[in-house]
C-alpha cells in the first residue's frame, strides 16, 4: 500500500530534514582548524588499507531486518550487508546488473523471469548461498506484510534447481528488475534465520521473531557484516573475510546519527569522512576544502490543482489549470531549492528510464496563463494553498516554496491563501482529498517510471488530487499501456508520451527535483551519489 508513512508520499519511508542553519562561528572553527593541519584522521582512512570510514547522517532507521527496512538510513546499511540479485552499478539506475545472480533472463511476456545464481557466492558464516535462500527471502519480505511487500505483489518465487530462481507474475511485469535491486529484498541466510525465530509462511506478519536477532547479527553474503546497530546513534559495519566478492578497501564503517550543521564541521575537521544531509547552502561554505557532490535526487516536488468540483468549482476549472501551470516562474522556484537541484520536466525523476527530455518542461508564459484565466470566467480567484509546515526536504522550506508560488500566481491575477499546517494534518487533509491545492513531494520507492503511475487517472495519489477513474481516457490509456508493455523502447515512449498528455491537462503541475548534497572528505576516492542508497560504501577507496 502506498502512502503508509506518516511523514512522507511514498511506499518508501522519508528522512525529513528539520531545518539547520549552519552556525558562522562553527565554520569558521572549522575553516580555521583545517588550514592549520589540525584535521583528525581516522587510521588508514587516507589509504583506504584498513581503515575506518565514518559517514555523518541524520538517521531515519528502525531496524537492521531487511524484510521490514524501507527507511532511508536502513537502505544506506543494508545494501552492502545483504546482496540483491540485481543490483545497479554507480549512480546509473536505468539498468539492472547481476549482483548474486550471474545473469538473468525476461520471458518475451515479461511475466517470467529466470536467475541463474553464481556458484561462489556464501553468506558471511561462508555457506553457499541456493536458490532456497533466495525463495525464503522473498517468501518472508511477503508474508511479513511491511512496508517493502508492495514489491513483490503478484510475484511468486521457485527454485528450479539448487541454484536456479524463477520468478513468475501474474500480469505483463517488465519493471520487475528493477524492484528487486532494492537493498530490502537481500537475500538472508534462510537457515540461520529460521533458527532463530524466522519464517517464509502465511502469517509471518505475527510469527516471525528473528527481528532482534538480525538486529545484532546480520545473515547476509554482502561485503559487510553489521556488528553494532544502535536506531538512535550510530551503525558499524565490518568487513565480511567470507565475502565472495570483491574486498572493500575500509575494514569498518561507521555511520553515525549527526545533525547537518554539525557534519559540516566534522567533514571539515577529519572527524567524519563524508556528511549526507548538508543543505545546499552549507555546501557552498565546505567547497573548496572537501569535495562535494550537488545532484538532482530522485524526489519530486510538486503542486496540485483538486480536480473534484465538489471539493473546489475554481481549482477543477481546467481553464485555471492552465493558468496555474504556465504562471508558475518554474526558475524561480529552483532558487529556493538551490544549487544542484533541477526542474521536473514531468513526473517522473530525470534519471530514470522514461523520463522527459529536459526541453520538453513547462515554461512560464503568462499571457497565455492569463488568457486561460479570462476564459474561465472566474473574478479574481482566490484560493487556498496546503503544505507541511514543520518539515524541510533536502534543504527546501516547504513555506519557501508556496510563498514563492504565492508571488508567481499574483502576477496572473490569482490570490493565493498560504494554509501551512503541522504534518499530520496536513497529511490528513491531503489524503482525504479534502484540499483545493496542494503543494506536496513524492519519493521513488525504486528507480523507474512504473512507479509513478500513481499519479494517473483513478490511481492513489491522482484520486488525493481529485482525479477520477474516468477522468482524462488519453492518460488512462496510455498508463496502461505502459504499465504492461515489455519492450524497452516502447516503455520509454509510452512513459513519455503519457507525461507529455499529463503536462498538457490534468490536475498535476511537477516543479522540481531538489538537490542531494554529499560531501567528503579529500582522503575519499570513487565517491558516487546513488538515488536509492546514497553512496556504495564498499566500492570507496
Amino acid at each position: 500500500m502506498q502512502g503508509n508513512h506518516p511523514i512522507g508520499d511514498s511506499r518508501r519511508a522519508k528522512a525529513v530534514r528539520r531545518a539547520a542553519a549552519p552556525l558562522a562561528v562553527t565554520v569558521a572553527a572549522a575553516l580555521m582548524l583545517a588550514a592549520c593541519g589540525g584535521a583528525k584522521k581516522q587510521s588508514g582512512d587516507a589509504q583506504g588499507d584498513g581503515g575506518t570510514l565514518v559517514v555523518d547522517t541524520s538517521f531515519s532507521l528502525k531496524t537492521a531486518d531487511p524484510g521490514r527496512t524501507f527507511e532511508p538510513t536502513g537502505i544506506l546499511v543494508t545494501r552492502p550487508v545483504y546482496d540483491t540479485l540485481l543490483t545497479f552499478a554507480g549512480g546509473d539506475v536505468t539498468k539492472p546488473v547481476p549482483l548474486l545472480a550471474a545473469s538473468y533472463e525476461a520471458a518475451p511476456d515479461a511475466k517470467t523471469f529466470t536467475f541463474p545464481l553464481r556458484p561462489e557466492a556464501k553468506f558471511s558464516d561462508g555457506t553457499p548461498v541456493t536458490a532456497k535462500d533466495v525463495v525464503f527471502s522473498f517468501n518472508r519480505v511477503k508474508n511479513l506484510k511491511g512496508n517493502p511487500a508492495f514489491l513483490l505483489d503478484g510475484v511468486t518465487a521457485s527454485a528450479k534447481d539448487e541454484h536456479t530462481v524463477v520468478l513468475t507474475t501474474e500480469a505483463a511485469d517488465p519493471a520487475l528488475p528493477f524492484r528487486i535491486a532494492t537493498p530490502a529484498l537481500g537475500v538472508v541466510n534462510s537457515k540461520t534465520v529460521a533458527a532463530h525465530g524466522g519464517t517464509d509462511a502465511p502469517g509471518a506478519d505475527q510469527g516471525d521473531k528473528a527481528e532482534q536477532f538480525l538486529n545484532s547479527d546480520s545473515q547476509g553474503s554482502g561485503p559487510y557484516r553489521i556488528t553494532k546497530y544502535d536506531v538512535s546513534s550510530e551503525v558499524i559495519l565490518t568487513r565480511n573475510d567470507n565475502y565472495w566478492g570483491a574486498k572493500p578497501k575500509y575494514a569498518k564503517v561507521v555511520v553515525r546519527n549527526v545533525p547537518a550543521n554539525t557534519q559540516q564541521l566534522n567533514v571539515l575537521s577529519g572527524e567524519s569522512q563524508i556528511s549526507l544531509d548538508m543543505s545546499p547552502d552549507q555546501a557552498v561554505k565546505v567547497k573548496g576544502q572537501a569535495q562535494v557532490l550537488q545532484q538532482p535526487t530522485p524526489t519530486t516536488a510538486f503542486l496540485f490543482s483538486n480536480d473534484n468540483p465538489a471539493t473546489s468549482p475554481t481549482t477543477s476549472n481546467k481553464d485555471f489549470q492552465e493558468a496555474v501551470r504556465y504562471g508558475l516562474d518554474y526558475k524561480s522556484l529552483l532558487d529556493v531549492a538551490g544549487a544542484g537541484s533541477a526542474q521536473a520536466a514531468g513526473i517522473v525523476p530525470s534519471f530514470f528510464t522514461g523520463a522527459l527530455d529536459p526541453a520538453k518542461a513547462v515554461q512560464r508564459d503568462v499571457p497565455r496563463a492569463k488568457a486561460a484565466l479570462a476564459r474561465a470566467g472566474l473574478n479574481n480567484p482566490s484560493v487556498d494553498l496546503y503544505y507541511a509546515s514543520d518539515v524541510t526536504i533536502n534543504g527546501i522550506n516547504f513555506g519557501d516554496l508556496g510563498a514563492r508560488v504565492q508571488a508567481n500566481l499574483k502576477e496572473v491575477g490569482i490570490t493565493i491563501n498560504l494554509k501551512p499546517a503541522p504534518t499530520q494534518t496536513a497529511l490528513d487533509s491531503y489524503r482525504n482529498g479534502s484540499e483545493a491545492m496542494g503543494l506536496w513531494w513524492w519519493q521513488a520507492d525504486y528507480p523507474d517510471a512504473s512507479d509513478y503511475l500513481a499519479f494517473t487517472p483513478g490511481e492513489l495519489v491522482a484520486l488525493r488530487a481529485g482525479w477520477k477513474a474516468d477522468a482524462n481516457a488519453e492518460v488512462s490509456g496510455l498508463a496502461q499501456r505502459a504499465k504492461v508493455a515489455t519492450s524497452d523502447a516502447e516503455r520509454v515512449q509510452l512513459y513519455k508520451q503519457l507525461q507529455e498528455a499529463m503536462n498538457k491537462t490534468g490536475p498535476f503541475m511537477p516543479l522540481l527535483q531538489p538537490a542531494q548534497v554529499i560531501a567528503a572528505n579529500n582522503t575519499v576516492k570513487n565517491l558516487h551519489y546513488n538515488p536509492i542508497w546514497y553512496i556504495d560504501v564498499d566500492k570507496l577507496g
